[in-house]
């Protein structure tokens, strides 16, 4: 153990580490999302061009895929009850996350236009489609883009561990120095909170760079 100074060191980092899976984990999801949203829209785009009826060319979304079936399952209820698609593309988009919220209203508002004003539903929806996938394409060069930096910020995280690793088999003892007194103690504290500004100041700096 390395003191109390330790002991919060490590409860922040622990939460530091926590909160940054979960936001790889929400990108992840997001994406995933709008690929099986992008791929549905497809499909649905296709068949509406092939002379189907809205609703069933809805109702195709349960093949789709799980992600798909539940930001577009609503709809499809919908369209199956001729009740308002729009409508509840809108409810569904407010109960999803910011990214796939923003697709599910496009796609809303083309619906929309096209009850409203008799326009192709395949050209507006075909529209939309197109802006997805440029979307999702941007992102992903710009992902891998920031592979570079994010792997540069992890070697520079990893820097300060391994560093005591050295001095352990220099013989120098590191962690005694961190876990006595009150200058190992604030010393340990400062080393975390620069390490962990550090690595958060690199997280903000590569999603930046992929909005």
């Amino acid at each position: 153990m390395c003191g109390p100074a330790g002991v919060l060191a490590g409860g922040v980092t622990g939460d530091v580490v926590r909160r940054r899976r979960r936001r790889a984990r929400a990108r992840t999801t997001a994406a995933a999302e709008a690929g099986e949203l992008a791929e549905s829209l497809a499909r649905i785009v296709d068949e509406l061009r092939g002379g189907a009826h809205p609703a069933a060319a809805l109702a195709g979304v349960r093949a789709d895929g799980p992600l798909a079936e539940r930001t577009l399952g609503s709809a499809a209820n919908a369209a199956r009850l001729g009740d308002d698609v729009p409508a509840a593309l809108t409810r569904a988009a407010d109960l999803g996350s910011g990214r796939i919220g923003t697709e599910l209203r496009r796609t809303a508002a083309a619906w929309s236009l096209a009850d409203r004003h008799g326009a192709p539903l395949a050209a507006l929806l075909e529209g939309v489609l197109t802006d997805l996938r440029w979307r999702l394409a941007f992102e992903a060069r710009t992902h891998a883009r920031a592979a570079g930096p994010r792997a540069t910020a992890g070697v520079l995280t990893a820097l300060p561990l391994l560093g005591l690793g050295l001095g352990h088999l220099l013989g120098a003892d590191p962690l005694a120095v961190l876990r006595d007194g009150l200058l190992g103690q604030g010393l340990l504290l400062l080393g975390t909170v620069l390490l962990l500004t550090g690595l958060t100041w690199a997280d903000r700096l590569a999603a930046g760079s992929a909005s």
